[in-house]
């Protein structure tokens, strides 16, 4: 079993341009969905941290919690990843999106409890099309001079990163978990709801 910390990392750098607002300030029975991740991820990890562009990091919801800025422009979830195992290199990172209103704290203890020792990376199988899911995962320490080379080679996409690389794959226990919102549609289709 891997013995390095796991800290936690909610992504909530992203620009929610379809969404058109800020995913991360959606509300949940009266608290934002950043905070609903992040209390997750604080039951299960040794540390959290949220994950901002530098143009957020003073946004009164983001300020509430430890961020890492991200160092890195223009190469989207990737950035802030990168910038965590930057940050704090001897660390394993679950990493979270900020937009699964149906995430839930099972599905990360099963994937921390099956996490391989020796493979970089694990993530669970889309229930959808049984690729990766690369935004609810776990990143070994060492483990970014795998991404680094795919972003000086161009490619950005988490999912094609563990897609090309040695991932540990598994079923997810709960099917609808890692669904995600984007647009307004999915909003009113979740149990989030747009700030008032």
């Amino acid at each position: 079993m891997a013995t390095d910390p796991v800290f936690g990392l909610v992504l909530a750098g992203g620009e929610s341009r379809r969404m058109g607002r800020d995913k991360a300030l959606l509300v949940r029975n009266g608290r934002s969905q950043l905070d609903y991740v992040a209390t997750l991820l604080e039951a299960v990890t040794n540390r959290v941290f949220v994950s901002t562009r530098q143009e957020q990091k003073n946004d009164a919801e983001r300020s509430r919690f430890d961020q890492i800025v991200d160092r890195y422009d223009g190469i989207g979830p990737v950035a802030g990843i990168l910038s965590a195992m930057d940050a704090y290199p001897e660390a394993d990172w679950l990493v979270v999106a900020c937009d699964l209103p149906n995430i839930d704290q099972p599905t990360l203890e099963y994937l921390l409890e099956h996490r391989s020792a020796q493979q970089p990376f694990t993530a669970f199988r889309s229930s959808y099309d049984n690729l990766p899911e690369p935004l609810c995962a776990l990143y070994r320490s060492g483990s970014d001079a795998i991404v680094r080379q795919f972003v000086d080679d161009g490619i950005v996409c988490p999912r094609k990163i563990l897609l090309r690389s040695d991932t540990c794959l598994l079923v997810q226990p709960n099917p609808a978990a890692l669904d995600n919102i984007n647009t307004p549609d999915d909003l009113a289709a979740s149990v989030l709801e747009a700030a008032s």
